[in-house]
């Protein structure tokens, strides 16, 4: 056994070919550590490889909500101002959170008011 491992090594074997790449890995490592801009640079030129694309099942558009609320307020911008309907969609499974993300939305949409709920509709 030990004469089969002398004579890998020796003959430049497996084991040395494993050596090699080990030692070039750890290099690529070591100067990518050193240079982190160079090795963006490199990164840039190679182009990055083609991906394969396999048939998956359609979904949904991002921007629909399949959980949370539907919050509709009545807002105005005066005191003696007519209320006009703002209306918000809360990803959150809490009614009272999406209340509040509704009432915060409507403040940052100009409307310093904010009369009372109309309605709040689950998705």
């Amino acid at each position: 056994m030990l004469y089969s491992i002398i004579q890998n090594v020796i003959g430049g074997g497996e084991m040395s070919k494993e050596l090699d790449e080990f030692e070039q890995n750890m290099q690529r490592e070591i100067n990518a550590f050193l240079n982190p801009k160079k090795e963006a640079e490199q990164k840039a030129r190679t182009p990055a490889p083609k991906r394969t694309t396999t048939s998956r099942p359609t979904r949904q558009a991002a921007t629909s909500h399949k959980t949370g609320y539907i919050v509709k307020l009545a807002v105005r911008t005066k005191r003696l101002e007519l209320d006009t309907v703002f209306e918000h969609r809360s990803s959150s499974i809490s009614k009272l959170e999406a209340q509040l993300e509704a009432e915060k939305a409507a403040r940052q949409a100009g409307f310093p008011i904010i009369g009372h709920v109309i309605e709040v509709q689950r998705l």
